[in-house]
């Protein structure tokens, strides 16, 4: 029988679902309450009450005879034609930081951005995003964000540092000095015309390019084995068989958004297909994409090329292509090359590794497993991640010898990514003229002579072409709020051009793009059509696939396996979901949002296996020196591989802002420079204690669900006999339920939700979409320790094994789970018809609306939180302090530059109300009012909450289930569909489907007994 379960501590217990023994049950709700309340049991004796009721009644008296505040209001006499007070615009855009791309809709309420949408127009994501995307709106009211230009740190104007800079560029360019444009990867074609024109005024310039996170290596082995320096476009979603290598697809790798959509389509069972894709993946630390895979490998760094030269060995045998020699792989790798031969153009494997032997193994099985020019190709290569390691690491060479005379930084911090920062710190003070166009004074920012900074993205012009003929528009949907400029439209300043960057860009598109045999009038109907729409794309002729490069492999092959065989601890640097690079470290949004497997906030840690760490005398929480130098504390990780372990990187800033500074360690200091790439993986590091412990914040052991039955899935064969199958007891459940209430009757709307598991990732880009459209407040590190996190919608993240034979369930729970299973589901206020929470509440703040929705009243509410008590799914959140203007909680609800991200549709709650989930009943009311004026019906889809907009892989629905050709009503009626604890006959409103994984039927149990 497999068994569930959410976190070690829940593994350890002695039966499962019950107390351990020598614990005595809480005689009253103890959630969100301190260790000392439990203790005292919230008791107090009558001094206490008399002197808290003197000090209430001279509190009221107080603020009774005290006057309220001026706020100042200034009326909108000229209002803009179309501008509708009250009613919010949305604006076609693109989202592209250097490093996530993403076509995007935003949402401007009385002239301010308060949220980020995908654009459903767009063929890469189809309206999908993921959490930095929708927290990135965030950043347009940082509060650490630069004002004005500067010089040597002191405030200047633009007419004083256009006149210096040009000057010096004069001065350079006369002596045939070297100019360097160092920049992360760009994308805008009008840019690299900027570029251009740049270059012809001050020849000596050239342009490097610097991606925080390299993928030179791909690039180089696309040259050396296709002819072609460029990097490839995937598509997963033809897919029958994934293979992936320390890839992180689906959360970091190349284009996520994107690549979440294909694999979903690539997993759907409710379009008609009978089968789904295959994923196999190899890891060295548990991934969002491996927590997902249907068979997972947990494999240490060093053996990854290792597999891979036996997986091509396998494949060529068979093909009567040259092998080359390698030792045996540690993994059985027969399946899976058997696969990937048998679904010939219709597999795909992929490796996140910067290592060019591995990037030039797996262009070889690509090649000869029939995938190029079908699942992946260069006929729309990407034009994301340009850098080349190489140029960089020659720059600072040159930096050394006194060869650069101007430098010029966009878009990338080296003085913090870099491996070895002290070196560019020192090589940069050799460069005569430094200028950073930065938007923040981040760690490089502060070492230029002269900062240029840079507009907002929500505050500029702009184009991408992401893919070969593939574009997008950026346009201001604010006016700018301090004194900035577009670095574009700096340098064609400095190069003598006075055009704006706008029509700069309408010029290009103008001579290049511009289709002049079509249905447009003239440019301007193209160029406000195309503005609108935020995306266009351009037919490519004939593609011819290029061939493979074997000589190349064969010359490789002697030097493969030559470094000195990896000995000790290895560890991974990874990147967050959540977090990323660390570019939006100073994002509360992201910070506060748990990591999807450890479930941690607010920092970075050592992920250990838990067999490794108890054989070594490791345990969680233990703060140990990794190198002599680095200090984290230890975070035991189901999945980590035996003998590996993993640091996430983006932490550390020292110049990042005042969330971002001194929160966990700069892991980029571990990385190296190896055979021409820089590394993420190092070979051998050690760790001692220090003899300290240091408190983690996770929040996966907030809700127990205390062992029952939640977690459902089977496999595809058995579904494929048995629709049913895994969800029997649905059926089951609905057949016996009775119940004492009348079953109730919706005469218009009731709205339901349905998440299809098979869907759903993890990725938790649902989770910041309704942090950002219901004002949900950010309560910092120590608050989230006492069980107290906000978000009214979480990612419920299970483990699953299932026991060897001849072994007790007792004896289960004392193992060390190396290689579990990973099952992900979203929980949010299930709106039951019979809510439990509605009978309690003495006050009836919580009502039942007649559309079927679970209500709140905040001024009504009074904080007894009986309802959080009597919630079966611990989805109710209460506001122990005031976070609004409160200095203990400063974030984005305490300056007033911040709250301008505030949705004005939602209040923000005070201190002792209780808040969940409203199924952003906002949302609802606008569009059935829009209905109403123009004399319509509702259409299904029109409505759209906000965690089934931001989904990327459409995992959510939203829709009224009286309408039974809508998309919800037909998933309601699939066999697959369940409800969270239905045998308690709340008749929830939120529906879910059986998660179904393509592997052999004996590998899995029928889970009719299920524990959480």
């Amino acid at each position: 029988m497999k068994k569930y379960w959410k976190s070690l501590d829940e593994l350890k217990e002695n039966q499962e679902g019950n107390i351990p023994a020598n614990e005595v049950a809480p005689e009253f709700s103890i959630e969100g309450l301190t260790e000392d309340e439990v203790k005292s049991k919230l008791k107090s004796n009558r001094r206490d009450f008399l002197k808290m009721l003197g000090f209430s009644v001279s509190t009221a008296a107080l603020a009774a005879s005290c006057e309220q505040p001026v706020r100042k209001a200034i009326p909108f006499l000229n209002k803009p034609e179309e501008v509708t007070p009250g009613t919010a615009s949305h604006y076609a855009s693109t989202f592209y930081d250097g490093n996530d791309y993403c076509p995007v809709v935003v949402k401007v309420r009385d002239g301010r951005p308060i949220k980020i949408e995908g654009n459903e127009l767009s063929s890469i994501t189809e309206g999908g995003t993921n959490a930095r995307i929708q927290a990135s709106v965030l950043g347009l009211y940082d509060s650490y964000r630069l004002n004005h230009p500067l010089k040597n740190g002191q405030k200047t104007d633009w007419t004083t540092l256009d006149s210096e800079i040009t000057n010096a560029l004069s001065g350079i360019n006369v002596t045939g000095g070297k100019i360097i444009i160092l920049s992360a990867s760009v994308i805008s074609p009008s840019m690299l015309r900027i570029f251009e024109e740049f270059k012809t005024k001050y020849p000596n310039t050239e342009v490097i390019y610097y991606d925080t996170v390299s993928y030179s290596a791909m690039r180089k082995a696309n040259f050396e084995t296709f002819g072609k320096e460029a990097v490839m476009r995937y598509n997963f979603a033809d897919t029958e068989v994934i293979a992936g290598f320390n890839c992180d697809f689906l959360g970091s790798w190349l284009s996520p958004v994107e690549y979440a959509l294909q694999y979903s389509k690539s997993r759907d069972l409710t379009n008609g297909k009978n089968t789904i894709s295959k994923h196999y993946q190899f890891e060295s630390w548990m991934s969002l994409t491996g927590s997902n895979a249907d068979i997972r490998y947990p494999i240490k760094p060093s053996d990854e090329k290792v597999i891979l030269a036996n997986l091509y060995n396998y494949i060529a045998a068979k093909s009567g292509t040259p092998q080359i020699q390698v030792q045996a792989s540690p993994v059985d790798i027969s399946k899976l090359a058997e696969d990937l031969m048998l679904h010939q153009g219709k597999s795909l494997t992929v490796s996140g590794t910067n290592d060019v032997h591995i990037q030039t193994l797996v262009n070889a099985i690509n090649f000869l497993t029939g995938n190029q020019g079908s699942t992946l190709g260069f006929e729309r290569s990407s034009n994301l991640k340009k850098g080349i390691d190489e140029r960089f690491e020659m720059l600072l060479g040159e930096m050394e010898q006194g060869k650069v005379d101007a430098l010029f930084v966009y878009n990338v911090n080296p003085a913090y990514d870099y491996y070895d920062p002290a070196k560019f710190i020192n090589a940069l003070k050799n460069v005569k003229l430094s200028v950073s166009f930065g938007e923040t004074p981040d760690e490089t920012t502060k070492l230029c002579t002269y900062v240029c900074p840079d507009n907002h993205s929500l505050e500029s012009w702009g184009d991408a072409e992401p893919f070969t003929g593939i574009y997008s528009l950026a346009q201001p949907c604010i006016q700018k709020l301090f004194d900035t400029r577009q670095m574009g439209e700096s340098l064609l300043k400095w190069a003598g051009n006075t055009m704006d960057i706008h029509s700069y860009i309408q010029k290009y598109w103008e001579e290049n793009l511009y289709p002049k045999q079509s249905e447009y009038l003239s440019f301007t109907d193209f160029w406000n059509h195309t503005l609108q729409k935020g995306v266009f794309e351009v037919q490519l002729g004939l593609y011819a696939c290029p061939l493979y490069n074997f000589d190349y492999l064969m010359s490789l092959a002697p030097l493969m396996f030559a470094d000195k065989p990896a000995s000790g601890l290895e560890l991974t640097l990874y990147e967050k979901v959540g977090l990323g690079t660390g570019k939006m470290a100073n994002n509360p949004w992201l910070q506060e949002l748990p990591d999807p497997i450890t479930k941690a906030v607010w920092d970075n840690y050592l992920a250990l296996s838990p067999t490794w760490a108890k054989e070594n005398g490791f345990a969680m929480e233990d703060l140990v020196k990794i190198n002599g130098t680095m200090e984290l504390p230890v975070m035991l990780q189901p999945g980590q591989p035996y003998g590996t372990a993993a640091i996430a990187i983006g932490y550390g800033r020292t110049d990042g802002g005042k969330v971002a500074n001194n929160l966990g360690k700069n892991a980029f200091v571990l990385a190296s420079f190896i055979n021409g790439s820089k590394q993420y993986s190092i070979s051998s590091i050690t760790i001692e204690k220090t003899g300290s412990t240091y408190p983690l914040a996770t929040t996966q052991t907030h809700h127990q669900m205390e062992g029952r039955p939640l977690v459902r899935e089977t496999v595809l064969g058995k579904w494929q006999q048995n629709p049913e199958s895994g969800n029997e007891l649905h059926r089951i459940t609905e057949e016996k339920a009775v119940s004492l209430y009348k079953k109730p009757h919706y005469d218009s709307f009731h709205w339901e939700l349905a998440i299809d598991l098979n869907k759903c990732i993890g990725c938790s880009a649902c989770v910041i979409a309704c942090q950002a459209e219901n004002n949900v407040a950010v309560i910092g590190k120590e608050e989230v320790r006492k069980k107290r996190i906000m978000h009214w919608i979480r990612i419920d993240r299970y483990y699953s094994a299932v026991p060897p034979e001849k072994i007790g369930p007792d004896e289960f729970f004392n193992l060390e789970p190396e290689n579990p299973e990973v099952f992900h589901q979203p929980v949010m206020c299930q709106h039951c018809d019979n809510a439990p929470c509605e009978n309690v509440c003495p006050v009836a703040a919580t009502p039942h609306s007649k559309e079927g929705l679970n209500q709140m009243a905040y001024n009504r509410c009074i904080g007894t939180r009986y309802c959080m008590n009597n919630c079966p799914y611990r989805v109710r959140r209460f506001n122990w302090y005031r976070y609004a203007d409160n200095e203990k909680f400063d974030y984005n609800f305490n300056d007033e530059l911040s709250k301008m991200v505030l949705n004005p549709d939602v209040v923000v709650r005070e201190r002792g109300v209780v808040e969940k989930c409203s199924m952003c009943i906002q949302r609802i009311q606008e569009k059935k009012l829009k209905a109403k004026n123009e004399n319509r019906m509702l259409e299904d889809g029109e409505i759209n909450v906000a965690c089934a907009q931001a989904c990327p892989t459409k995992a959510i629905v939203f829709g009224n289930t009286n309408d039974k050709e809508s998309r919800v009503s037909k998933l309601f009626d699939n066999a697959r569909r369940y409800h969270l604890l239905e045998e308690l006959h709340t008749l929830s409103s939120v529906g879910y489907l059986t998660k179904v994984r393509n592997k052999n039927v004996e590998d899995i149990n029928e889970n009719s007994e299920q524990h959480s």
